[in-house]
């Protein structure tokens, strides 16, 4: 693998605190700066060699955890967000290793406590078991992922709420379009997308035909990509597929397929919806939740994990061992009854990030005083 932005410029501000960021492009890194102000400068995702990527993906696989990279750059801090999913305990080992030999203070940002891509934990658990107690501060986005980090590892998280995914601009729009719409219908959504391990929609969608189906004015629309319902693709599931189409002949439901959304359809395929059905059987925390509380649909949310600690959502049982399908029609039937406005309002969403852009700024700057002996 080519190591590539190895150095940097720190430009005028010499104080500058550069930050080793795992990734730095994604949104919700990017979301950590203050919405005006400089902020901590992190180094931009080194090109991993593969122009064939799509430019929003292109941190993926991340140089950064190369410990050969962590060995020879120009960073202040090291700070893993999430991006690990295929390395060895052993790789990560030797990375953190890398990193207390340079004397670089870690941060690790535990989002996920059960991978939502592995169909097992036992990887991602061992992967945790060398990340949490190496890290010299965790962060989590909630309470219940805290405890569990708490009675797992005997660590203390800092917890900090989940930035805003949608851009506030956008989210104006889409909040004002909202509360203009005059429009009696009612449509219930579930995006299949690539049909990730967590995923169990042939758990959930028998209750949503038939719960949808019986009340007013209401739809079901099941969003998947090509790789899933396309017989050659690479994920095609068959069983799902033969399900969708009759569904679809019957009026039951309605299937649209396509690539992946850019960010302007997915907002705007999101802000069609009155409700977003989230279909896992496992997970933690959730940025598509996110997504749909910048745009105002209201969530109806699985019991697993730590979502409905993220904000406010209708929950129904789901997790590795149960599912309640009357869970499941109950909320949605309430969100059809009542329309509740779940929704995080813009002043909120600039508040929270106000708040954990200066949150990251002192953890930042406690972990250098502490590194450099109180300086």
């Amino acid at each position: 693998m080519t190591l590539l932005n190895t150095t940097h410029e720190r430009g005028a501000r010499d104080d500058q605190v550069v930050v080793a960021s795992v990734p730095s492009g994604h949104v919700y890194v990017r979301h950590l700066a203050p919405e005006n102000g400089p902020g901590p400068l992190r180094l931009p995702d080194p090109d991993p060699g593969e122009p064939t990527r799509a430019a929003s993906q292109q941190w993926w696989p991340p140089v950064m955890l190369d410990p050969a990279w962590a060995a020879a750059a120009d960073f202040d801090l090291f700070h893993l967000q999430f991006g690990f999913d295929a390395c060895s305990p052993e790789r990560l080992a030797d990375l953190v290793g890398t990193l207390r030999g340079r004397g670089k203070p870690f941060v690790f940002t535990v989002h996920d406590l059960r991978n939502p891509h592995h169909p097992t934990r036992a990887l991602h658990d061992e992967q945790l078991d060398v990340l949490v107690p190496a890290a010299d501060a965790l962060v989590t986005l909630t309470d219940g992922a805290a405890d569990e980090i708490r009675r797992r590892w005997g660590r203390e998280a800092i917890v900090l709420p989940h930035p805003h995914v949608v851009d506030l601009r956008t989210m104006a729009v889409a909040q004002d379009a909202r509360a203009r719409r005059r429009s009696w219908g009612f449509r219930v959504g579930v995006h299949v997308k690539s049909l990730r391990a967590s995923m169990d929609p042939l758990a959930v969608l028998p209750t949503l035909v038939e719960t949808v189906g019986a009340l007013p004015g209401a739809v079901l629309q099941v969003d998947a990509h090509r790789d899933v319902l396309d017989p050659d693709g690479a994920r095609h599931d068959g069983e799902l597929a033969a399900y969708l189409r009759r569904g679809e002949a019957a009026g039951d439901l309605e299937l649209r397929v396509h690539d992946y959304f850019s960010d302007t359809d997915l907002w705007n395929y999101l802000g069609s919806l009155d409700v977003s059905v989230l279909p896992y059987r496992f997970g933690t925390h959730s940025g598509w939740l996110e997504a749909c509380r910048d745009l105002g649909t209201t969530v109806v949310a699985p019991t697993c994990g730590y979502f409905a600690d993220q904000g406010p959502v209708l929950s129904y049982v789901l997790d590795e061992q149960r599912y309640d399908a009357d869970s499941l029609a109950d909320a949605v039937r309430l969100a059809h009854d009542e329309r509740p406005r779940l929704g995080a309002s813009i002043d909120l969403r600039r508040h929270q990030r106000a708040s954990v852009a200066r949150a990251h700024d002192l953890l930042y700057d406690t972990l250098l005083r502490t590194s450099r002996g109180g300086r």
